[in-house]
């Protein structure tokens, strides 16, 4: 009878077995999910430190300069001008950047009478918003190539485009689609902004955690979904042919150099690359120097000062 017993309650143990395991596979579901959730909202919506500076006060003498953005906003934007009809270089910032961060190569480039604009890409800066890391930010950047183009002070045929990281992203686009960008400098650029999502979040080292890297490249793409279908950079760059190039890898960001050195190869001539131990942001004041130094004689060689052609 002992036995009888013993069969007659086993299914009900079983299913409670079943229904313990269950529970703990969704709730280790749940955890993973919100994780993944909460390291890509953080990725995506950067703490931004919008700048103080006030353009009246400093030097340079930069005009205020607004321009719209798809979805009916406008950003703001700086225009540091240098020779009158020459042509304008437009400097990108980077990821968890902004444009106050980028003002010494403004100064180096006006310096030598070049047009210079600089604007905060969305969510950074002054700019509120959700980063897309690159997607949107290329039209952002093509607007603000469209606006100027219309000033009567720089040359509407003739623009310098200079990017970091997410800003060089938005430089490669543009310039593959756009024949008034004469010459672009790139610095530890990226072929999809899905890289640069996976490089950020595997920074947080919770993708040792199971599927995590997987969710969070899935939600990212979700968020992302009206740019499912837009290809690598890098299937574009056939377009810049004869378009002067400059690509800077730093050693201090290993993966991006990678990037960065996979796209110089794949990109056709006229074509150069730098390699620097530390990228932009983090160089000490001479260094800096020196690597805007060399970002002015690309420019001045690419495309110097004259006025409109």
């Amino acid at each position: 009878m002992a036995v009888f017993s013993e069969l007659r309650y086993s299914p009900t143990r079983l299913a409670k077995v079943f229904s313990g395991l269950l529970a703990l596979l969704l709730f280790g579901f749940a955890t993973v999910a919100t994780v993944s959730g909460v390291l890509l909202y953080q990725v995506l919506h950067p703490l931004r430190n919008a700048t103080t500076l006030n353009p009246d006060v400093m030097m340079g003498h930069p005009t205020m300069f607004d321009f719209p953005v798809p979805g009916g906003s406008t950003h703001e934007g700086w225009l540091f001008p240098g020779l009158r009809g020459a042509p304008a270089i437009v400097v990108c910032h980077g990821y968890l950047s902004q444009r106050a961060e980028v003002l010494t190569l403004v100064t180096a480039l006006q310096d030598h009478q070049f047009n210079v604009f600089l604007f905060d890409f969305m969510g950074h800066g002054s700019s509120p918003g959700t980063t897309t890391l690159g997607y949107r930010e290329t039209a952002e950047l093509r607007s603000a190539v469209g606006a100027l183009s219309s000033r009567d002070d720089v040359d509407p045929r003739h623009f310098g485009l200079w990017g970091v990281d997410m800003g060089g992203y938005a430089v490669l686009e543009v310039a593959s689609t756009d024949p008034r960008i004469a010459a672009l400098a790139v610095d530890d650029a990226y072929d999809d902004p899905r890289t640069m999502a996976r490089l950020e979040i595997q920074k947080s080292g919770l993708t040792a955690l199971p599927y995590v890297g997987r969710l969070c490249d899935f939600g990212f793409r979700m968020v992302n979904y009206p740019f499912r279908d837009e290809p690598p950079v890098s299937r574009r760059l056939a377009a810049t042919a004869g378009v002067p190039k400059l690509f800077i890898q730093s050693d201090d960001h290993p993966a991006l150099a990678h990037q960065t050195l996979e796209l110089f190869i794949k990109a056709p001539d006229p074509k150069s690359t730098l390699r620097e131990p530390q990228s932009y942001r983090d160089m000490s004041d001479d260094d800096r120097k020196n690597y805007e130094s060399q970002i002015v004689n690309f420019f001045l060689q690419s495309i110097p000062p004259t006025a409109a052609r």
